[in-house]
């Protein structure tokens, strides 16, 4: 596949990443139409039970792709059975499909809108739309009780799904659709002995509201028992030019010992500008490069 201008990404989160066949399978149904690639391997985590992909491709053949992925997901995942940290409403929980530049806005949403169509229609399944799409609804709020209760307000009318039918799947739940720039999934663990409540304070301090709150930033704290109770501090990072990931671990540092930081999913490479020598970073990889490695 050769990039060009007109090349739109997207970062499917599905709610899996403890089964690896499942992964793969569902990877390999993203990457099935010809003109989209997988940028990266997915990211998946046991913890969160959730994998992240990355996908390019032209206008047109990402929502298709995402289609393809959605369809194996609600085949392949059963939210009855889901005990994963990550809060969730769908099998495909997320589907934003994302543009680099302003130029390729107006092709992201109306992929994104694409998309929403062909989930709602095809699949059955109901589509919200949240970010600018959705009247700056955000994801928080769409998934404030998990599928029980996003259930629960679409049985008593206050929300309607913006595309599909007007009850959950049974199984896959709900997906939620987006356009949007670029965010940066981002982990800090901290150095033990730390505890999931020492986690959850400094989440609370530093996320967006908190007493030290950095702008855009989501954070929650959590015990990842697959990793030997490690006390992580989950982010989201929504405007890495205005707050860099080496403040993000600047701000965790003020209250605990960093052991580690992890990335999920790529991140531009302005996103790691002044990013502290001395704190090891898994994952580190940048939307630029992977572009570059698909289009060699």
């Amino acid at each position: 596949m050769r990039m060009t201008d007109t090349i739109l990404t997207a970062v499917p989160n599905v709610s899996e990443g403890a089964d690896a066949s499942v992964v793969d399978a569902i990877g390999a149904a993203f990457a099935s139409p010809p003109a989209v690639r997988l940028l990266g391997k997915p990211h998946a985590d046991r913890d969160h039970d959730r994998a992240v992909f990355t996908l390019a491709g032209p206008p047109g053949e990402v929502a298709r792709a995402l289609l393809a992925g959605a369809r194996e997901a609600v085949a392949r995942i059963d939210l009855r059975r889901h005990d994963g940290l990550h809060p969730h409403v769908g099998a495909l929980d997320v589907a934003p499909v994302v543009f680099l530049d302003a130029e390729r806005r107006g092709a992201a949403c109306a992929e994104a809108l694409l998309a929403a169509d062909l989930l709602g229609d095809e699949l059955g399944l109901p589509v919200f739309l949240y970010g600018l799409l959705g009247g700056g609804r955000t994801r928080a709020e769409l998934r404030r009780g998990g599928p029980a209760g996003l259930a629960r307000r679409v049985v008593a009318g206050d929300l309607v799904p913006d595309f599909g039918p007007h009850s959950l799947h049974p199984s896959a739940g709900a997906v939620l659709v987006a356009a949007r720039p670029p965010l940066v999934a981002f982990n800090v663990e901290l150095a033990g002995p730390a505890s999931v409540d020492e986690a959850r304070r400094i989440a609370a301090l530093i996320r967006e509201g908190g007493a030290e709150g950095l702008p855009g930033v989501r954070a929650i704290g959590l015990e990842l028992a697959h990793r030997g109770a490690v006390a992580q501090i989950s982010m989201n990072v929504e405007d890495h030019l205005r707050v860099p990931l080496g403040e993000v671990v600047a701000a965790v540092a003020r209250h605990a010992r960093v052991a580690e930081a992890e990335l999920v999913g790529l991140a531009p490479a302005a996103a790691f500008e002044g990013f502290p020598a001395d704190v090891p970073c898994r994952n580190r990889a940048t939307i630029e490069d992977a572009l570059a490695a698909a289009s060699s």
